[in-house]
């Protein structure tokens, strides 16, 4: 009888425990968010980290990495964290801002251009963007082709 009431509790305890980790794997993302937004990167990081292990398609906890490390200027950490999210959903407005942006800094003018071209096809709440992404990457046009124009 005590061996059985033992299992039982046995049991009962790794059920628990396994439903309590699910739950806690489903709101990485909102608490990596809610400390971003805090701006608490070094743990947001952790939680967005943790979402991707759990969720490797979560293209949003890609986006705040790039988010973090665009804050700590990391561009290289940045930009795969971009493409990442772009894998994923290459329509991602937010990301091909990012990115387009990045590669601006970076003064990658055909990579830019070509940035901007996708956004212009896919943006529907950042189209308001678009002139000022274009007139960064004016200032970055090659003389000679400046002439062409």
């Amino acid at each position: 009888m005590k061996k059985i009431f033992l299992l039982i509790k046995i049991v009962s305890i790794v059920l628990t425990s396994t439903s309590i980790a699910n739950s806690g794997q489903t709101n990485f993302l909102d608490q990596g968010i809610f400390l971003f937004e805090k701006k608490n990167f070094d743990t947001a990081k952790i939680f967005f980290e943790k979402d991707i292990v759990f969720n490797p398609r979560s293209e949003n906890s890609y986006l705040y990495l790039a988010k973090i490390f665009k804050q700590n200027e990391n561009d290289k950490e940045q930009e795969t964290n971009l493409n990442n999210a772009l894998i994923i959903n290459p329509k991602n407005e937010e990301a091909l801002y990012m990115l387009t942006l990045l590669k601006i800094k970076q003064s990658n003018y055909d990579k830019a251009k070509e940035l901007i071209n996708k956004f212009i096809l896919v943006c529907k709440s950042f189209c308001s963007k678009k002139k000022s992404m274009q007139d960064m990457l004016t200032k970055l046009i090659p003389e000679n082709e400046k002439n062409n124009n």
